[in-house]
């Protein structure tokens, strides 16, 4: 075991796109483990887009940050409920080892065949929240037409394969880049698929859905908003997940639409937070792993190697650089 312990620090409040300069790694002692507690070497880390958020306060300055994680417990003082070599899914991550409590942690249940990675994607707080906002959220019924912003990202990927199990009718994305709206229908499953930087969004998803969609799935806000609230049909949903696209643009025009749509048609539009769901964490289980040991259902994932490099995959992230759900992974074979 190594003798020295990483984790990763905000030392300031960005304007716009964060940058290197942002953050610092700090080498300290690895930890021992209080009574009552066990040592979790960390072997995968997820960076998302709410982090961006909490950099602009919720993050403490020069203090480790938190993060999603799987790690193998390494020593414990607490034997029964943190047995020595479980994995473990906790939120203390950025960073090579944490110290944690029992209800600190979720034992990983293990399916043969199912890559361990999978519990921070499909089978993660990525799949759980594509899980919801299709069945908790927007109700999907059978044989209805679904548009997704973002949908070459984690959550965007797995609702476009969540959807089409679930019996969706044409899946419409939208993404950055022609070599993402090529993934889209190539690989995941989607019917119809645009780069946003062709033209104006509302025009771009007309000739996509040119008789409307039932529901949107929206990770970005801005003018994707406002261009599906005037593609929805009459009882339309919108199932709001992130506004990705404004995280880095503070003084980003507010979204425009023809708010008589939302009387009109009776549309409803929700957000959620999928810590408010963690309930339904076994039932995504009962649903995605048949499918995935079938292989009927694919990991969509960018992978980069090495603790050092999570600053990196973060602004990777941030800048649309990823296929899927990013993870940074301790080696190439944790």
């Amino acid at each position: 075991m190594t003798s020295t312990a990483l984790t990763v620090q905000q030392t300031a409040r960005p304007t716009g796109f964060p940058t290197p300069g942002h953050f610092r790694f700090a080498e300290s002692p690895v930890p021992e483990p209080a009574p009552g507690t066990a040592l979790v070497e960390n072997l995968y880390w997820s960076v998302d887009p709410y982090h961006r958020e909490m950099m602009d306060g919720d993050f403490e300055l020069n203090a480790p940050l938190e993060g999603r994680s799987l790690g193998r417990i390494i020593a414990t003082r607490d034997p029964v409920a943190l047995p020595e070599g479980e994995i473990v899914f906790h939120r203390q991550g950025w960073r090579t080892h944490a110290v944690v409590r029992p209800e600190e942690v979720r034992r990983l249940p293990r399916y043969e065949g199912v890559p361990l990675s999978a519990h921070l994607s499909l089978l993660g707080g990525t799949g759980l929240t594509a899980y919801v906002g299709l069945t908790r959220i927007a109700r999907l019924r059978e044989g209805e037409d679904l548009f997704v912003s973002a949908a070459a990202g984690g959550v965007g990927t797995a609702t476009g394969r969540f959807a089409r199990l679930l019996g969706a009718g044409r899946l419409i994305g939208s993404a950055g880049t022609a070599e993402k709206v090529r993934y889209l229908t190539r690989q995941v499953g989607y019917d119809a698929a645009f780069d946003y930087h062709d033209g104006p969004v509302a025009d771009l998803l007309t000739k996509a859905a040119p008789t409307g969609i039932d529901v949107f799935v929206d990770n970005v806000g801005g003018e994707h908003l406002g261009a599906a609230i005037g593609a929805l049909r009459e009882r339309g949903r919108v199932v709001r997940v992130g506004t990705v696209g404004q995280y880095n643009t503070p003084g980003a025009t507010p979204v425009v639409f023809d708010h008589a749509d939302v009387v009109e048609k009776s549309l409803r539009m929700e957000g959620f937070l999928v810590r408010d769901h963690r309930d339904v964490q076994e039932e995504l289980y009962e649903f995605a792993v048949p499918h995935l040991l079938s292989g009927a259902l694919a990991l969509d994932e960018t992978v980069v190697d090495g603790f050092e490099r999570i600053v990196e995959a973060f602004l990777l992230m941030l800048r649309g650089g990823n296929t899927g759900k990013i993870l940074v992974r301790r080696s190439s074979n944790p």
